[in-house]
């Protein structure tokens, strides 16, 4: 690891970079095919042993650096139609794409640098992004091939799905909402009650799923492999591992972790806040005593100026954060989300409710705990809470300030709240304040 220094949006950051390049876990990738020389070529192929040790395309195998949210890291093949196997195998001879990547988080999200999980064992590289994009959207990972990862995780409904439960194969629905499948980088154990202990056991649950993709992992397995342009893939990829069920949730995750939120307007109002506390007097001798701070000044205000908050959000930006109502005391740190379990009282009036995180962990103070989802994009992946049961912003609100919904293991962070309407619409402003730009995705491009 290394600090170093970078500049973005007119402001000096320290910014933690990851790269692991040659870790031990990683699978050797394996080299393309080669191309069948064209009929006027009177040179013979050359032979290659069975024995000889897979590798990536020879060239420049030093770590580059990225900042997630980049568009060219999910724009996927360049090309249109559907992905033919020369298009494939010409995107796979390019040594680049198979360089492990050097992750930069961008504004906003950067402040969680050292919450990054899963890279170390599962290295990014742009051709593992790109197969793991792919298959997000690919439906033949359904038993009937209807139901990919993006029917209940939408790039266009907040890469959630605006239902109240997931619906999978057969319109068979589920128990829970679907929950959202971006800033996964900064995440550990996934879905509501954190079952799946990492990104890449999420990815391929679903598969297996007799409500959700209604497949069998084996049959996916087989179904993949099948396709020329994903068997070239894996076998460059992952060596020869080539197409695993373990293979297809690394893609996946990889895929998943390029997916980010770009800078919000609240991201750019913090840039700017502390210049906005100093006397006006203050800050007009700054531009004499310190023309660097100055000049850093100028930059924040040009950028929160161009991103603005209004002044409701920012209003409920101090409540978000003050004592008095406490949103902080889970939703925390640069993606919002603590990564832990609450009982909020969500569906504990059922006469059978759902007891979350307790029927994994089987720990009495967990039933009815559900993992906190962030507040970073929340506004687009409407409705809320596990059970999808409240379905806007406003109710989410009205079910804090009321202190919850009673049970025996309510969480004690948990308390009745008194706001005025003008403090509850404030609160909701700042929530839309907290949203950003998603990278561009293609989505239709897939293997033959």
């Amino acid at each position: 690891m290394r600090m170093p220094l970078r500049v973005l949006s007119g402001l000096s950051v320290s910014l933690m970079s990851f790269s692991f390049v040659g870790c031990a876990k990683e699978p050797t990738p394996a080299p393309p095919p080669a191309k069948s020389p064209a009929p006027e070529s009177q040179e013979a192929p050359a032979s290659t042993s069975s024995n000889e040790k897979p590798s990536v395309p020879k060239g420049d195998t030093a770590a580059a650096e990225v900042i997630l949210g980049s568009p060219e890291l999910t724009a996927g093949i360049p090309g249109e139609g559907p992905l033919t196997s020369d298009q494939i195998q010409a995107w796979l001879e390019k040594p680049d794409n198979h360089v492990p990547l050097e992750i930069v988080l961008p504004l906003g999200l950067m402040a969680g640098t050292s919450q990054v999980q899963g890279i170390a064992d599962n290295l990014m590289t742009r051709a593992k992004i790109e197969l793991g994009r792919q298959l997000y959207f690919d439906k033949r990972l359904s038993a009937d091939n209807t139901i990919s990862c993006a029917s209940c995780h939408d790039p266009d409904e907040g890469f959630a799905r605006h239902t109240q439960f997931g619906v999978g194969i057969n319109g068979q629905m589920g128990g829970r909402n679907s929950p959202i499948s971006y800033n996964r980088i900064v995440s550990g154990a996934q879905f509501w009650d954190g079952r799946a202990g990492s990104l890449e056991a999420q990815a391929v649950g679903p598969i297996a799923n007799p409500i959700e993709m209604g497949n069998t992992h084996e049959k996916a397995v087989e179904t993949v492999a099948a396709i020329p342009g994903y068997e070239m893939q894996f076998r460059v990829i992952f060596g020869d591992d080539g197409v695993t069920i373990d293979n297809i949730g690394r893609a996946i995750a990889t895929f998943e972790r390029a997916v980010v939120t770009g800078p919000a307007p609240f991201d750019f109002y913090e840039g700017v806040r502390p210049f906005l506390a100093m006397k006006p007097a203050d800050l007009e001798a700054l531009k004499d005593d310190d023309a660097e701070a100055y000049a850093k000044y100028q930059a924040a205000k040009a950028a929160s100026d161009a991103h603005p908050m209004s002044e409701s959000a920012v209003r409920g930006r101090d409540l978000f954060f003050s004592e008095k109502v406490g949103c902080t005391a889970c939703h925390v740190g640069a993606n919002l989300a603590d990564e832990k379990y609450h009982n909020l009282g969500v569906g504990m009036a059922a006469e059978k409710p759902d007891l979350g995180r307790f029927e994994i962990s089987k720990d009495e103070k967990d039933k009815g705990a559900f993992k906190t989802p962030t507040i970073r994009n929340v506004a687009l992946s409407a409705p809320y809470m596990h059970d999808g049961s409240q379905k806007t912003l406003e109710e989410v609100v009205e079910h804090y300030a009321k202190g919850g919904t009673a049970n025996q293991w309510l969480s004690t962070k948990i308390k009745k709240i008194d706001l005025t309407p003008e403090d509850k619409t404030a609160l909701v402003d700042f929530m839309k304040a907290c949203t950003g730009e998603f990278p561009k995705i293609e989505r239709g491009r897939l293997p033959e």
